[in-house]
């Protein structure tokens, strides 16, 4: 066990009923920061965690596919954990955060090929593996979007001026702002849980002709509205 003791009152408990994962990490993260255990360590437990769940779909299979959602819901609840663990323990760093983006970007495109491929094989019909494949490729062009944006903020960060970095982060504020922040933020945080109640009702392949269109609108959005960063 860990001989330091840690803050418990430094993690924040949710005001808000979503994202629902949020409240699941805010129970695990105390019980993380009794052991002797580094934030990146967290965040490849989450990547075996949504590894193993997305591998669970593969099968086709509905018991099968109740355990991978249940596994993605574990995976989610690390991947919050982490960085509230480096935060309180101060073991921040750029590796961990780029750790954290990629342990993301394998999870969501095994996840997307397996179902692809369990559907394919529940029901005989190839489309829904290309559905699957489709939504992968848009998956990797918006990580190599992210990462080429990142590499333009940092260029441009020493610039900005206090007030410049505030308008980076804030509150929707029309329509359009409200649109963004739920597509990207809490659909993506929750998407776990929306994966496990589809699994549970043998639906899950309505995610793929939403996701090989929806794949596509997140990288163009991140693409061409990149500066829309907003904060509850």
């Amino acid at each position: 066990m860990n001989s330091c003791t840690y803050n418990t009152d430094d993690i924040k408990a949710p005001d808000q009923l979503f994202p629902l994962v949020r409240h699941f990490s805010y129970w695990l993260t105390p019980i993380l920061l009794e052991w002797p255990i580094t934030p990146n360590q967290i965040t490849l437990i989450s990547l075996f965690l949504g590894l193993a769940g997305a591998a669970c779909f593969l099968s086709g299979i509905w018991s099968v596919g109740v355990i991978g959602g249940l596994l993605l819901v574990a995976c989610y609840t690390f991947d919050n954990c982490d960085g509230e663990v480096a935060r309180i323990k101060g073991l921040s760093s750029e590796f961990g955060a780029r750790l954290d983006d990629l342990s993301d970007w394998l999870v969501d495109l095994s996840f997307f090929v397996a179902l692809g491929y369990g559907t394919t094989l529940a029901t005989g019909q190839q489309f829904w593996l290309w559905l699957g494949l489709a939504t992968a490729v848009g998956i990797v062009i918006d990580y190599l979007v992210d990462q080429f944006k990142e590499a333009q903020h940092k260029k441009t960060a020493e610039a900005k001026t206090r007030e410049e970095r505030a308008q980076v982060s804030r509150r929707p504020q029309d329509t359009l702002d409200w649109l963004i922040y739920i597509f990207h933020k809490l659909s993506r945080a929750d998407f776990c849980v929306i994966v496990l109640l589809l699994a549970v009702f043998n639906v899950t392949w309505v995610l793929l002709p939403l996701a090989a269109v929806g794949a596509q609108i997140y990288w163009i959005i991140d693409l061409f509205d990149r500066t829309r960063r907003f904060h509850i």
